[in-house]
């Protein structure tokens, strides 16, 4: 297994994941959607295997009781969902390096979904949280 490697825009925050990376879900949520401008792509891995390399410009927003949200305060980008659980970490998939070798699997809290696109390319589709409770 190859380490997987990411960073904000600007590098004050850059991390390598040490072990497996799960599916791409995307998230529909007005949350995400608020957080990033759009719905989010997002991955899990465990706390454990998530290792941060600079953490400078880290920092976390409680975005409601059963989460954080980790980003980049120098460049803004969105970075990290963490839920109080402390299960699973999720990674913005947009931050990571490519080839990232990952395959989106679902879409997710598809109930809020925005008005301004369509969901069709054949994932399945979920109202609210995936049923294998990734939370993304």
């Amino acid at each position: 297994m190859t380490d997987k490697t990411g960073s904000c825009l600007c590098g004050a925050v850059r991390f390598v994941v040490n072990g497996p990376l799960g599916n791409v879900s995307y998230c529909h949520c007005s949350q995400c959607r608020k957080t990033s401008g759009h719905f989010v792509a997002a991955v899990d891995c465990s706390p454990g295997d998530l290792q941060l390399l600079e953490d400078k410009g880290l920092r976390w927003f409680r975005s409601s009781a059963i989460a954080q949200r980790g980003f980049c305060e120098n460049c803004g980008s969105s970075l990290f969902w963490r839920p109080e659980h402390g299960r699973h970490v999720s990674i913005m998939a947009g931050v990571l390096d490519v080839p990232t070798g990952l395959q989106a699997d679902e879409h997710i809290f598809v109930d809020d979904a925005s008005d301004y696109y369509v969901i069709d390319d054949g994932l399945p589709q979920f109202a609210g949280d995936s049923p294998r409770g990734s939370e993304a």
